[in-house]
C-alpha cells in the first residue's frame, strides 16, 4: 500500500480507475464522515450513510469494508478549502487521512473542491421542508453526495 494511490488531479485519477466500478465520495468532519456512492456508470451519485468518528483504524476499516461491498474502484475526499483557494488546517486533516488510507489500501484517491457543498446541501433540505433535525441527521451524507456529483460531472466531461 503506498500514497501513490493519492493522485493530485482528477484527470489523471479518471485514468487510473478501472472500468465500470462505483466510486464513494467521502465529505471527512470533525466528528462524523459522510458518505456517497456512484452507480458503476460513474453518472450518478447517491447519499449513503454517516458513520460516527471514532479511532483512524476503525473508521478505515469500515470505509474499506464498504468499498469491498459495493465494488469501489476509487474514493473522491472532499477537500474544504477556504473561500479564496487556500488550504487552512481541515484540508490538512484531509490529507492526513488519505495519507493514513492509502498505507490501507490500493484504491486510488483524489481530493474534490468542497467549498460550499454543505450549504447547497443545507439549502436544498430548507427548500424540500426538512425538519431542523432531521437536516442534522443527514447533511453529512448528502454534502458527500453534492461533492462525489460534482466529481462525476467533471470527470464525464474530460477528454480523454
Amino acid at each position: 500500500m503506498n500514497a501513490h494511490m493519492i493522485i493530485g488531479d482528477i484527470q489523471t485519477f479518471s485514468l487510473r480507475l478501472a472500468d465500470h466500478s462505483a466510486l464513494i465520495g467521502l465529505d471527512l468532519g470533525k466528528k462524523t464522515i459522510g458518505m456517497a456512492i456512484s452507480d458503476d456508470g460513474r453518472k450518478i451519485a447517491s447519499a449513503l450513510n454517516t458513520i460516527r468518528r471514532t479511532r483512524f483504524t476503525q473508521d478505515a476499516e469500515f470505509l474499506l469494508n464498504i468499498a469491498v461491498e459495493y465494488g469501489v474502484g476509487g474514493f473522491i475526499l472532499g477537500l474544504p478549502l477556504n473561500m479564496n483557494g487556500t488550504e487552512g488546517p481541515r484540508c490538512q486533516s484531509v490529507r492526513q487521512f488519505a495519507s493514513n488510507l492509502s498505507e490501507k489500501t490500493d484504491i486510488p484517491m483524489a481530493f474534490w473542491d468542497e467549498r460550499l457543498s454543505t450549504q447547497a446541501a443545507e439549502r436544498h433540505l430548507i427548500a424540500s421542508d426538512v425538519s431542523r433535525k432531521r437536516r442534522a441527521k443527514v447533511i453529512d451524507k448528502l454534502a458527500a453526495q453534492f461533492i462525489l456529483q460534482g466529481a462525476l460531472d467533471f470527470m464525464r466531461n474530460i477528454k480523454h
